[in-house]
C-alpha cells in the first residue's frame, strides 16, 4: 500500500515515519498542495491525504484523480469545505476528515485566549514596553462568575463546555442536537438568548452554507458590550468586517481569533518583509483587546499524530474497499 501525503509540514515528518511502520505502508510526501498542476503525482499511489486551506477547484482535478486510480480524498483536518462534494460524488471519490483528533487541543486554546483577555495580558505587555506599570483599567473578572456561551456543542464545543463548567462558569449551548451526555454541563438555549446572556461566546461549528458569516453585525450587537468573542472553528463563520466594526464601536469588549477570512497564504507561512494584504487582519492585530493566532488551535503533539494516523487509516480502508470511520459523503 502506497500513500501520498500532500502539503506536508516539517513537524509532520516524524509522525509519518512512525505511522508507516505501525500500519506497514509506504508513505511518501510532498510540500505542495494538491492542484490540477500536480495531480498526476498521484499515479502509482493507492491513496492520498491532504491538509490545505485553498479549495480543490475545477472538475478536471477530480476527474484526473479518478483516472489515476485514486478512490478517496482524506483530509488531515476537521473542516472539509475546501472539497466540492458534488464533484467528489460524481467521480466516486470518498471524502474523509478527522473530526476528533484532539478536542482538548482547541478547547485549551479557547481557554488560554479567554484568560489572557480577561486579565488584559496583551494590554499590560504593551504598557510595560512604555515603562508603564500602572494598574489603571486592568481589574479582571473571574471565570467562575461568568456565563460562557458555546455555539456548536459537538466534539470540540463540548470539550470547551466541560472545561469552562469545571472552572465554575455557567455554560449555555446553542446546537440543533442536544446531547444527553452534556445534561450536567450546559443549558441548551436559542442563539439570541445565548448572545445576550454570555460574558464569553465561543464558536465551534463547521462552515456550512447556513453558518457562512453567521456572526454578523446584528448578532454582535446582541452581545454584552464587555463580552469576549472567540473563534477557533472556521474563519468564514464570522463576517470579519462586522467583527472589526463591533470591536471599534464598543459593541463587544474583546476577541480571540485563531481563524479568519483570507487566511490561505498567511497562516503557517513566514511572510517576512513581503507582508500580507488583509486590512481586517492588520486592524485586529493592532488592537490591545484582540488576540490573533495563525490557526494553531489544533497544533499539539497529540492532535498532529492523530490527524495523520486517522486520515491514513481511512485512506487505506477505502483503497481496500472498506467503509471508512470518518466518511463525509
Amino acid at each position: 500500500m502506497k500513500v501520498l501525503m500532500f502539503n506536508t509540514q516539517p513537524y509532520e515528518l516524524e509522525t509519518f515515519a512512525k505511522i508507516a511502520d505501525e500500519l506497514n505502508v509506504q508513505i511518501d510526501h510532498t510540500t505542495e498542495a494538491l492542484t490540477i498542476d500536480n495531480v498526476d503525482k498521484t499515479k502509482d499511489y493507492d491513496a492520498i491525504t491532504i491538509q490545505q486551506h485553498g479549495d480543490l477547484e475545477g472538475e478536471d482535478l477530480y476527474k484526473r484523480l479518478a483516472e489515476n486510480g485514486i478512490k478517496q480524498i482524506s483530509l488531515r483536518s476537521t473542516g472539509y469545505e475546501i472539497i466540492d462534494l458534488d464533484l467528489a460524488d460524481k467521480y466516486n471519490l470518498k471524502v474523509t476528515n478527522v473530526p476528533g483528533y484532539s478536542p482538548r487541543s482547541v478547547s485549551e486554546l479557547v481557554l488560554a485566549d479567554t484568560m489572557a483577555l480577561l486579565r488584559r495580558l496583551k494590554d499590560y505587555s504593551k504598557r510595560e514596553e512604555r515603562n508603564d506599570f500602572s494598574w489603571t483599567g486592568g481589574q479582571a473578572r473571574e471565570i467562575h462568575n461568568l456565563t460562557v456561551g458555546v455555539i456548536g456543542a459537538g466534539t470540540i464545543g463540548s470539550a470547551s463546555a466541560r472545561i469552562f463548567r469545571a472552572l465554575g462558569a455557567r455554560v449555555l449551548a446553542y446546537d440543533p442536537v442536544q446531547r444527553t451526555d452534556l445534561a450536567d454541563t450546559v443549558e441548551y438555549v436559542d442563539v439570541n438568548y445565548l448572545l445576550s446572556e454570555s460574558d464569553v461566546v465561543t464558536m465551534h461549528t463547521p462552515l456550512t452554507p447556513e453558518m457562512d458569516h453567521f456572526m454578523n453585525f446584528e448578532r454582535f450587537k446582541k452581545m454584552k458590550n464587555d463580552a469576549i468573542f472567540i473563534n477557533a472553528s472556521r474563519g468564514g463563520v464570522v463576517d470579519t468586517d462586522a467583527l472589526v466594526a463591533a470591536l471599534e464601536s464598543g459593541e463587544i469588549g474583546a476577541a480571540g481569533i485563531d481563524v479568519f477570512d483570507g487566511e490561505a497564504g498567511i497562516t503557517s507561512v513566514d511572510l517576512g518583509d513581503k507582508g500580507y494584504d488583509n486590512d481586517n487582519l492588520k486592524a485586529l492585530i493592532a488592537m490591545d483587546n484582540v488576540i490573533v493566532t495563525p490557526h494553531i488551535a489544533f497544533f499539539t503533539d497529540v492532535a498532529v499524530h492523530n490527524m495523520a494516523l486517522f486520515s491514513v487509516r481511512d485512506a487505506i480502508k477505502i483503497a481496500n474497499g472498506q467503509k471508512a470511520l470518518y466518511q463525509v459523503n
